[in-house]
């Protein structure tokens, strides 16, 4: 449970919800004693499904690291629900606006409070048909080589098959397993103390890629693709569902 005092919506928050995943799902947990024992730091995982930021928060919550994510201002606006992120101290991302720069501040004074900021790099589910991780947003780098606060490489797999990429509907029977391993900080101590231009976040941001992926392949028992899909190269939008917009696309080409 927290080491530290979080705000009441956060307790309350785990109060409902933790009940709700020690129910519903098994844990395969590993690694938190690569967590820090104090100080700020970043935990960045991979994103395959809107389920996965429970379990997320569920390992860092009960190994006593609450976690502050970087959400998508949307999700403040969710009726109750949106009320209690807010109350609870999790910061709004309003994604690709000038007002992008807020979030990233409000992580850095996080960070410097000792808080663990809970990200994932990718910036959205993946894309990758086999649900790998794909090429990753530097905003993690940014934020690590800015502050000097470690970089935990967490892995997670079974909470795809709770909810599937933009499924509607979840299958919470049987009960799923979710696996969940945290590495050692990934080494970005070379990168430290030069300006940060972008072949530079771009290398931190591969390093923290990598790591993650490191950690996936042995709990899904398979190899990674060699290379990481990109979105750009695949003419998908940076956010949202891509089928709905490959759809949206078709449409707009039959009717011109």
């Amino acid at each position: 449970m927290p080491r530290r005092a979080v705000e009441p919506s956060y307790r309350l928050a785990i109060f409902v919800l933790r009940p709700l995943l020690m129910l519903l799902t098994r844990r395969d947990w590993h690694g938190a004693e690569n967590l820090p024992d104090d100080g700020g730091f970043i935990a960045c995982s991979n994103h395959m499904s809107y389920v996965d930021a429970f379990t997320f928060a569920h390992f860092l919550v009960d190994n006593g690291h609450p976690p502050y994510f970087l959400a998508k201002e949307s999700v403040f606006r969710i009726p109750v629900a949106g009320r209690v992120i807010r109350g609870a101290g999790q910061i709004p991302v309003h994604r690709e606006t000038g007002e992008a720069a807020l979030a990233f501040s409000s992580a850095v004074l996080a960070l410097q409070e000792g808080r663990c900021i809970g990200m994932y790099p990718e910036g959205t589910l993946t894309r990758d048909p086999q649900l790998w991780p794909m090429v990753a947003k530097t905003g993690a780098a940014r934020l690590a080589l800015t502050t000097g606060c470690p970089v935990v490489p967490v892995a997670q797999w079974g909470p795809q098959d709770v909810l599937a990429p933009y499924a509607r509907w979840p299958r919470v029977f049987p009960r799923k397993t979710m696996h969940i391993v945290a590495g050692p900080a990934v080494d970005l101590d070379d990168l430290r103390g030069r300006p940060l231009e972008p072949v530079l976040l771009r290398e931190a941001t591969t390093r923290i890629m990598d790591a993650v992926t490191a950690l996936l392949e042995p709990l899904r028992d398979a190899t990674a693709p060699a290379v990481r899909f990109d979105s750009r190269e695949h003419g998908l939008p940076p956010t949202g569902n891509p089928a709905k917009a490959l759809r949206q696309r078709l449409r707009r080409r039959r009717a011109s």
